[in-house]
């Protein structure tokens, strides 16, 4: 029971939602998880309580994750020192075997017991899994990092026909069989656009798209396509929010009906997001593409 509420004032909010439940019911919606909130115990306790909710309404959710600060820890114990270039990590036959451990280990089925032990139903895979994520080099610079070449959806088609949360670990493999580190921002927006989800939620370290970067009260609530492709190249973007920007175009020229930017570290800002009509961080509408 929520602590300060009548129980009139929480049927009122449950009011309130329906609209909004009634909208995504049914409909694909693919979440891209990673940063402090995943870090964070509790707000992860949080975001897999948020998933389950809406998995219990009938919203078939899809959780694509990342796991960059587990896979750099990991590095520093086995005495391996991390390298980036271009804000990509230099991924050699070494790193790569061990950011398939994380990934596909510890991070994927530590979220899959999380939101078994919720209530859900959740079965965990990587991108290697039916091929979900072929992959190609993307510079030879970077080692095994890859480049998205297609991305074959029928296996996490059939966990959501099934019922299951499908939760995705950015491994992809080629046709040759050798592993790769995929940018999960990319991967996700790939995935989005192969099951034409209703909505990619971007969950970030920030709270949406600012037009200055260092006053939160510039958050940007809503843009067109149109309008965030504009930002892209008159400046206003910089750092890691350009290429998070240039994920959600790539998702909703596939098909993807919307895509928002939004701060994970805000406790319930998937329920927000989606049930609300304030909603939270910066909305990308596909309607005008």
């Amino acid at each position: 029971m929520v602590e300060g509420f009548t129980n009139a004032e929480r049927a009122e909010v449950l009011t309130q939602a329906l609209p909004y439940i009634k909208r995504y019911t049914g409909r694909i919606v693919v979440v891209k998880y990673g940063g402090n909130a995943m870090v964070n115990e509790q707000l992860k306790q949080q975001v897999m309580e948020d998933i389950v909710l809406l998995w219990l309404i009938g919203v078939r959710i899809v959780l694509v994750h990342g796991g960059g600060p587990e896979i750099s820890d990991l590095m520093r114990r086995l005495g391996k020192q991390a390298e980036f270039v271009d804000g990509l990590r230099v991924t050699d036959r070494e790193t790569v075997d061990i950011v398939q451990m994380v990934l596909a280990g510890k991070v994927n089925k530590t979220l899959v017991n999380l939101l078994e032990m919720n209530g859900g139903k959740a079965i965990g895979i990587s991108g290697m899994d039916g091929r979900l994520i072929e992959a190609r080099v993307r510079d030879e610079r970077l080692g095994f990092v890859g480049d998205v070449v297609r991305i074959h959806e029928q296996p996490v088609l059939d966990l959501l026909e099934k019922g299951y949360i499908p939760v995705i670990s950015t491994i992809g493999c080629d046709r040759s069989g050798n592993a790769y580190n995929i940018n999960g921002d990319t991967a996700a927006a790939h995935i989005a656009g192969a099951l034409h989800a209703e909505r990619l939620i971007m969950m970030t370290d920030i709270a949406g798209i600012l037009r200055d970067r260092n006053d939160l009260n510039t958050l940007i609530p809503e843009l067109s396509y149109r309008e965030a492709e504009a930002l892209t190249r008159d400046g206003t973007l910089s750092g890691g929010m350009i290429p998070k920007v240039e994920c959600c175009l790539t998702a909703i020229r596939a098909g993807v009906r919307n895509a928002v930017i939004m701060d994970g570290r805000v406790p319930h800002s998937i329920l927000m997001e989606l049930l609300t009509n304030e909603g939270a961080g910066t909305w990308i509408r596909g309607d005008s593409i």
